[in-house]
């Protein structure tokens, strides 16, 4: 698998296993892993993890933990498991909750013998803007919001974060070149933005530094999904190059 394949993530946000399956066989050859989010892992639970393994599909596993820190720290214990390459936790559980859950993976890996996950701190969702922080009582930009975030996690020893691709210069020059940036809301050109609302196209998000891209309806909703995903490789690619 190339580079350029080991950094698109194909967002499999379908309600069950079956269609999960055949996007899992016709993607697993092209891209180099699979998102799993709540939708699909709370309908069918780990029977999907092994599946997409047993096929050849590495695991973005998107649970989004966020609780008090005890309970987090356990929660990562369950998750870490054979397959599981990446998972995540939110920012905004704070500096304790991240660092209980840096350890507690660190450790049952350590424990199990296995390669540890790369953990990742959920920033601000791509669905969410300025007027929509305000609502919370959050007075700064999304762009401060998430590098006020990304340093936190970064202070508690996650390996990066999920942030959408308008925030990844600041990131960089926020937390340096080896802490990772997964980057949701990537949309080709001339594709529905659906409900994100800070998005960007496969190529200007590798132009800006993303380590990883999630691409779910663009891909998964295409009439040939193997086609799409290889466009946005090629997209990818070219970007790579300039």
């Amino acid at each position: 698998m190339s580079k350029v394949q080991d950094k698109l993530i194909v967002a499999l946000d379908v309600a069950n296993i079956e269609d999960a399956e055949v996007l899992v066989e016709k993607l697993a050859p092209h891209v180099g892993a699979f998102k799993i989010g709540m939708q699909l892992f709370y309908s069918e639970g780990h029977r999907v993890l092994a599946m997409t393994a047993a096929k050849g599909g590495q695991v973005f596993l998107d649970l989004k933990l966020h609780d008090i820190p005890n309970t987090v720290a356990r929660a990562c214990d369950a998750l870490v498991l054979p397959g599981v390459f990446m998972f995540n936790v939110h920012a905004a559980g704070g500096l304790e909750m991240m660092r209980q859950a840096a350890h507690s993976t660190r450790e049952r890996a350590k424990d199990l013998g296995v390669s540890k996950p790369v953990l990742l701190g959920v920033t601000v969702l791509t669905s969410i803007d300025a007027e929509t922080l305000k609502s919370v009582n959050v007075e700064v930009s999304p762009q401060e919001q998430v590098v006020t975030l990304a340093r936190l996690a970064q202070q508690a020893g996650l390996d990066g974060v999920v942030a959408s691709p308008h925030e990844i210069s600041s990131i960089r020059a926020a937390c340096g070149p080896h802490f990772v940036i997964l980057t949701p809301g990537i949309r080709p050109a001339g594709a529905a933005a659906n409900d994100q609302k800070r998005t960007a196209t496969p190529g200007e998000a590798v132009r800006a530094g993303a380590d990883y891209l999630v691409v779910g309806r663009p891909i998964t909703a295409a009439a040939d999904p193997v086609k799409a995903a290889r466009a946005i490789l090629a997209e990818m690619e070219e970007a790579y190059v300039k």
